[in-house]
C-alpha cells in the first residue's frame, strides 16, 4: 500500500516552484498500458470534483479540500492493481504523473469546469479544464464530460452545442470521450439531478447524439432502479458512476453489483464513495469495488513506482545544481 508522507509533499512542491517542465517530461514518460484489459473491463478513481467547487463529502463541506490528504489517499487507492486508473483535471494529474503514480494506469482528463456548483451560470458549463488537444499532449487515455440538462435554463443550450464540438475533436484525436448526461431542474436554487429510470434514458438519448460521430463516445451513468431498462437504451460502452453513497457501502456495493451484470457495462468509476468511506478504511473500500470489476482482483494490493519516481526528481534537482 502507497501513502505519501509530509517530506513527498515538501519534495513535490520544490519540484513545481524549481523545475515546472518536470511536469510534461513526466507525462511523456509515463509507462503506457491499453484502455482496456484482457477482461475488457474498467475500475477507473474518480478524483475531479474539486475543480467544480465541490469539495463535500457526506456532512463535510470541506472534506476534499486538502490536496496532501486527496494525493495520499489517491496514491492508496491507485496502489490496488484492481484499479485500472484514475480521472482527474490537470492540476491533479499532474500531481499524480510526478510522484509517478500514473505509470501502467489508465488517464482520463477530466475537461469542462466552468459551470460551478452552486453558481447562476451552473448550466452553462463552458470547458474551461483539459481540452482534447492538451489531453494528446499529456497522453490521456480518454477524457469525461458532465452533461447536464436543465429545459427551463437557457445555459442548457450553449453546453450541448460546445459538447457536441468537443465529442467531434475528442473523435478526431483518436480519444475515447466519457459522457456523464443528466436531467437536472432547479429546487429551490439547488441544481438537483432526476434520478428516474425514464430521466436517465432521456438523458442517454441526448448525449448519444451529441457530435458528428459516436465512434469514441462512452457513457458514465448513475446506478438508478430498473436499471436493465436504462442499458436497454443505448449500445455505447457504459462505466458506472459512484456519487456520495452515504454511510450503507454494502448497500451501495450490491448495487452496482447487478448493474455490472447487464449488458454493455464496462465497469466503475467511482471517486468519494472509496476514497472518503465512512469508516476511513481506503484499502478495504477499493479492494471490495476492484473485487466487483475484476474478480480475479479481490482482496489484492499493490503498490507502483512512487520510490523510483522521488529518485527520479531528486536526479532532477541534482541536474540543475
Amino acid at each position: 500500500m502507497t501513502r505519501i508522507t509530509p517530506a513527498d509533499l515538501a519534495r513535490l512542491r520544490d519540484v513545481r516552484a524549481v523545475e515546472p517542465e518536470a511536469v510534461a517530461r513526466a507525462h511523456a514518460t509515463r509507462s503506457r498500458r491499453p484502455l482496456l484489459g484482457d477482461d475488457g473491463r474498467l475500475f477507473i478513481v474518480a478524483a475531479d470534483h474539486p475543480a467544480r467547487g465541490a469539495l463535500g463529502v457526506g456532512l463535510d463541506p470541506l472534506a476534499m479540500a486538502d490536496r496532501g490528504d486527496l494525493l495520499d489517499r489517491l496514491a492508496e487507492a491507485l496502489s490496488h492493481p484492481g484499479v485500472d486508473g484514475v480521472l482527474g483535471t490537470a492540476d491533479i494529474l499532474d500531481d499524480l504523473a510526478l510522484m509517478g503514480l500514473l505509470d501502467d494506469k489508465v488517464v482520463v482528463a477530466s475537461m469542462n469546469r466552468g459551470g460551478l456548483r452552486g453558481s447562476t451560470f451552473e448550466m452553462d458549463d463552458r470547458f474551461t479544464a483539459i481540452d482534447a488537444s492538451s489531453a494528446s499532449r499529456i497522453g490521456a487515455d480518454m477524457t469525461k464530460v458532465l452533461i447536464r440538462v436543465d429545459v427551463d435554463d437557457p445555459g442548457t443550450v450553449s453546453t450541448l452545442e460546445s459538447t457536441g464540438h468537443v465529442v467531434a475533436e475528442c473523435a478526431a484525436a483518436g480519444l475515447p470521450v466519457m459522457l456523464e448526461p443528466f436531467i437536472s431542474r432547479r429546487i429551490e436554487g439547488k441544481v438537483v439531478n432526476d434520478l428516474s429510470a425514464d430521466a436517465v434514458i432521456h438523458s442517454i438519448a441526448i448525449a448519444a447524439g451529441l457530435g458528428g460521430t459516436s465512434s469514441h463516445s462512452w457513457l458514465k451513468l448513475p446506478v438508478v432502479d430498473d436499471m436493465e431498462r436504462v442499458m436497454a437504451a443505448t449500445t455505447l460502452p457504459t462505466l458506472l458512476l459512484g456519487g456520495d453513497s452515504g454511510p450503507d457501502l454494502d448497500a451501495t456495493l450490491l448495487r452496482w453489483e447487478h448493474a455490472l451484470r447487464l449488458p454493455g457495462v464496462r465497469g466503475l468509476t467511482v471517486g468519494r464513495t472509496l476514497l472518503y468511506p465512512t469508516d476511513g478504511d481506503v484499502t478495504s473500500a477499493v479492494s471490495q469495488a476492484a473485487g466487483l470489476v475484476h474478480p480475479s482482483y479481490a482482496g489484492r494490493d499493490g503498490a507502483p513506482g512512487w520510490d523510483q519516481a522521488m529518485t527520479d526528481i531528486d536526479r532532477g534537482f541534482a541536474r540543475k545544481d
